[in-house]
């Protein structure tokens, strides 16, 4: 076994502390990874504070994870040692039903394994994530990182990146068409970037005038506050597509009515209290849809990489030591971040050694 040294959740309710524990010595097709920076979602707080329900305890959140490859198994053909490489939101799945086999691995029908909360392929085990100073991870859920990207700010992609770029992509959005973002946060500032280098005309909804200029920095062609009825009104059934971000429930009526027929409305961020019910109304007399997306595959995650440094598209994000990963979570509840956290791990190397 490997010894490991990160951040863990006891419980729900205690803060992150540094564990120790061990992985696995990599397989024939295993790649053992020093992870440099790891993002930090507001998936791992969830999970961590098990507010989405089954967390299995110790959990060593983090699955936005950059590294440098240490040591591969005998049959890895695909990396060697020295490679910057990624690792996002899954590391296995069951590889043989229909959704695995079309390169769908986030909806594996026995259900994909996660980079942290396990549960491990065949042993049900926990996995633990990117909050630590290594990882060993088969072959196929390893990332090849662009030359040239910016390390630290390309983590997030492997979650708010490929979060928004795989609806981005599934619903075809084209270069003239009018795009939607609802929210301005870690998955919000990625939309827009992206759905602006796809080409589209793209609109940012906020409930803050304040975030208007940087939502025009970032992207966006125009900036509407949702909480102005007549500025809402000005783009009743005009929109082609509309990716909402938000994480908390909130009236999805308000952005149905300005869908345009046959526009769609993908959900992707993840409250934990529903949404209030929609009017089928609003659906029906435009045939509308409203729809959810979950990640994406690691073929679509590694083109999402590529359309990225093609493109000079990475996170704004603010560097953390690990040590301040508790006080993260608490800035991340008020949104006080621009617009992701990324750990250094040189911070818990140092830690480690003392």
């Amino acid at each position: 076994m490997i010894k490991a040294f990160g951040y863990a959740a006891q419980d729900a309710t205690t803060p992150l502390a540094p564990f120790s524990f061990e992985r696995r010595e990599p397989r024939e097709n295993d790649v053992q990874i020093e992870i440099l920076y790891c993002g930090v979602c507001h998936s791992d707080l969830h999970t961590a504070r098990e507010e989405w329900g089954g967390t299995l305890y110790p959990c060593v959140p983090g699955h936005e994870i950059v590294g440098r490859v240490t040591r591969v198994g005998q049959g890895v053909r695909k990396f060697k040692e020295g490679d910057l490489v990624g690792v996002g939101c899954m590391v296995d799945s069951c590889r043989t039903c229909r959704s695995c086999r079309e390169g769908l691995e986030q909806y594996c029908e026995v259900g994909f394994t996660g980079t942290y909360n396990g549960p491990e392929q065949g042993t049900g085990a926990n996995t633990y994530g990117g909050y630590s100073d290594n990882i060993v991870v088969d072959e196929s859920f390893v990332l090849k990182v662009p030359e040239g990207m910016d390390l630290a700010a390309a983590a997030p992609l492997l979650c708010a990146g490929i979060t928004t770029y795989s609806p981005l992509r599934r619903w075809r959005v084209q270069p003239g068409q009018k795009v939607g973002v609802v929210g301005l946060g870690g998955l919000g500032h990625m939309a827009v970037k992206l759905a602006r280098a796809m080409g589209a005309h793209v609109v940012l909804f906020t409930t803050s005038p304040n975030k208007r200029e940087d939502a025009l920095a970032l992207g966006a062609h125009e900036v509407v506050v949702s909480r102005d009825p007549e500025a809402m009104k000005e783009h009743v059934n005009s929109f082609d597509f509309i990716l909402d971000t938000v994480a908390a429930p909130h009236d999805l009526d308000s952005y149905l009515v300005l869908l345009a027929r046959d526009g769609a409305m993908v959900l992707v961020g993840a409250p934990a209290e529903p949404h209030p019910a929609t009017t089928v109304f609003n659906l029906i007399m435009k045939r509308r849809q409203i729809a959810g997306s979950l990640i994406g595959g690691i073929a679509e995650t590694q083109e999402m990489l590529d359309f990225c440094a093609q493109h000079g598209i990475t996170s704004e994000i603010e560097i953390i030591p690990i040590q301040k990963i508790n006080e993260a979570y608490e800035r991340m509840l008020r949104s006080d971040v621009k617009y992701r956290f990324v750990i250094d791990m040189a911070s818990l190397k140092q830690e480690a050694a003392a």
